[in-house]
């Protein structure tokens, strides 16, 4: 594998991004995600899209976003908050996904960010090993409940 090159997403990304958005989040189509991403690309100051690049093949992506909310866990705002993050099976095992981690920060960083957040699900072992393996603390658990009314 050649040197991996980390950049901001652009159109010319969105069928790459979206197969490894539909590997990560199988819920919705590739096309849904494909919509969904060239969406995202209209708000660059509230969201960051990178994509990883080996040649012209998107091998992995982060999404990062500028939340100023609450965001569970912490303690300022605004917060960025890693939103996604996938690496290509074939790309994996050289920290291509800390460097994308590591991006999504500094871009924070650069925007007053004194805090970094990220979630996974429950049952996501590998997920919440790739956290802290990246330097995240865990710092609660929570249970959402719905009811229709």
């Amino acid at each position: 594998m050649s040197t991996i090159a980390i950049m901001p997403a652009g159109p010319e990304h969105l069928d790459g991004w979206a197969a490894l958005r539909h590997a990560l989040w199988d819920e919705l189509s590739q096309g849904d995600h494909r919509a969904e991403a060239a969406e995202q690309l209209a708000e660059p100051e509230r969201l960051l899209n990178l994509v990883a690049l080996d040649g012209d093949a998107v091998v992995g992506f982060a999404e990062g976003a500028l939340r100023h909310d609450y965001v569970n866990g912490c303690e300022t705002s605004p917060v960025v908050f890693l939103e996604g993050i996938f690496v290509h099976e074939a790309a994996r095992g050289a920290g291509l996904a800390r460097r994308l981690c590591d991006a999504v920060a500094e871009w924070g960083r650069a925007r007053g960010c004194r805090e970094f957040a990220s979630d996974a699900l429950a049952d996501d072992l590998e997920s919440h090993a790739f956290h802290c393996a990246a330097g995240f603390a865990e710092t609660e658990r929570v249970v959402y409940f719905r009811r229709e009314i």
